[in-house]
């Protein structure tokens, strides 16, 4: 982390550490972080706790608390993770995506402009964000968002925000593409497919089977996340980058090697209640400025990925 740069000991707080990457990233961050740093995790009470990691309660819809845990942190470095992140349950309840994606991000903007005037904001974004804009090419940073659903758009929206309201701090804008792995909520499409199969079922219920999706292992994403906080301290005020494979998949040929590798004999079927009302038909991200930043590569293979997601699946359903 910041030992490769700076060795002194820093504070550090991550929202939504005990979520599908806020887990494997605040192990990461606990193990590389210098002697005598601290590392905070803020959410609601009652959540898992992880060894290692000091925690104060937040809750994004209530910005007096947000107020109130950067107050008493000061952290130095803010990874801002938590968000509602699936694009179907934010189809089906917009208000509170934005309540907590664009309203608890700028409680935690005000927050931090207050209180840690010169602390560094690593935010979560989604590559969502480009929709419309996605084609035959890939996307960049450089490409001009056109977000399609309100998860994408309370996710731009608080992108800007933080541009705006941070007057002095850092902001390192992360635009990540679908991750894949173990531990991942079965409303994202491959544990759908791997908690079907590892139930035994006959039929599996399915979407939109020929999009094309750019995926990467999240372990992939948490190396990404790592390299942009080790060079922080030398990125521009504003930066934003991509973090993806660059390589669009199918999704019928994942969830065909899925099948392969589980020695599923299950029949595929399409269930008109999986079908998003709008579904670009590829999504393919440049990477690299990360990789030219940063030297970040992705280093695990697909069949790495699904195998994650079908031995989680295995365990779940034990």
């Amino acid at each position: 982390m910041f030992s490769e740069v700076n060795p002194a000991p820093a504070v550090v707080m991550i929202t939504g550490s005990t979520g599908f990457v806020g887990r494997r990233l605040s192990r990461r961050l606990r193990d590389a972080l210098p002697a005598g740093s601290r590392l905070v995790a803020a959410g609601h009470s009652g959540a898992p706790n992880q060894q290692g990691l000091s925690e104060i309660q937040i809750d994004l819809e209530d910005g007096a608390s947000v107020a109130a845990a950067v107050a008493e942190v000061r952290p130095d470095l803010v990874i801002h993770l938590a968000a509602r992140a699936s694009v179907g349950q934010a189809i089906r309840t917009a208000g509170t995506t934005w309540a907590v994606n664009f309203g608890g991000s700028l409680a935690l903007a005000r927050a931090m402009a207050t209180h840690t005037p010169d602390a560094t904001l690593l935010y979560a974004s989604s590559s969502e964000v480009y929709g419309g804009a996605f084609g035959d090419f890939p996307v960049s940073e450089d490409t001009v968002p056109e977000p399609l659903t309100a998860y994408a758009r309370s996710k731009l929206a608080a992108e800007m925000m933080f541009a705006d309201v941070l007057d002095s701090c850092k902001l390192i804008v992360a635009r990540p593409s679908n991750q894949g792995g173990a531990g991942q909520d079965p409303r994202f499409v491959l544990p759908s497919f791997a908690e079907q199969i590892r139930a035994g079922a006959a039929e599996i219920h399915v979407g939109n089977l020929s999009a094309k999706r750019d995926f990467l292992h999240v372990d992939d994403a948490i190396d990404a996340y790592m390299s942009l906080i080790a060079a922080a301290p030398t990125l521009p005020e504003r930066s934003v980058f991509n973090i993806a494979s660059g390589i669009p998949r199918v999704i019928s040929d994942l969830l065909d090697r899925l099948l392969e590798l589980s020695g599923s004999q299950a029949s595929v079927v399409v269930d008109p209640a999986r079908l998003r009302p709008l579904d670009i038909p590829m999504a393919c991200v440049d990477a690299r400025r990360l990789s030219e930043t940063t030297g970040w590569r992705p280093t695990r293979t697909l069949d790495q990925m699904l195998r994650d997601v079908l031995a989680d699946a295995a365990v779940a359903s034990a």
